[in-house]
C-alpha cells in the first residue's frame, strides 16, 4: 500500500477485530466455566443434603424416633410440657430406686 493513513486504518480495524475476537472468547470460555462451577456446586450441595437426609433416616429408625432417642433427656429435644414432665417422674423414681439400692448395700457390708 502506497497511502500510509488508509494502511494505518487497515492495521487499526484488523487491530480491533482481534481484540474483539478474543475477548468475545474470553468471555464466553469464563461464561462457560462459572456456569460448570455453579452446576457443580449445585450437585455437590444436593449430594449433600441427600447424605445428611439419608443419615437422619437412618438415625430415626434406628432409635424408632420416640424416647429411645438419644436425645430424649438432653437440651437438644423439643418435648411437650406433658412429655418433659414425664421424663422428670421417671428420673425421680429411678433415683429413689438408686437410693433404695446404695442403702441396702451400704447396710449389707457393715
Amino acid at each position: 500500500m502506497s497511502n500510509p493513513v488508509l494502511h494505518a486504518f487497515f492495521v487499526g480495524r484488523a487491530v480491533a477485530e482481534v481484540i474483539n475476537d478474543r475477548t468475545e472468547r474470553l468471555l464466553t470460555d469464563s461464561l462457560s466455566w462459572l456456569g460448570q462451577f455453579d452446576a457443580e456446586q449445585r450437585e455437590a450441595l444436593r449430594q449433600f443434603t441427600e447424605e445428611v437426609m439419608a443419615r437422619a433416616q437412618q438415625v430415626e429408625a434406628t432409635y424408632g424416633g420416640g424416647a429411645a432417642s438419644p436425645f430424649a433427656n438432653g437440651a437438644a429435644s423439643v418435648d411437650s410440657p406433658e412429655d418433659l414432665q414425664a421424663t422428670i417422674d421417671n428420673l425421680r423414681a429411678e433415683i429413689a430406686q438408686v437410693r433404695v439400692a446404695l442403702q441396702q448395700y451400704r447396710s449389707s457390708t457393715t
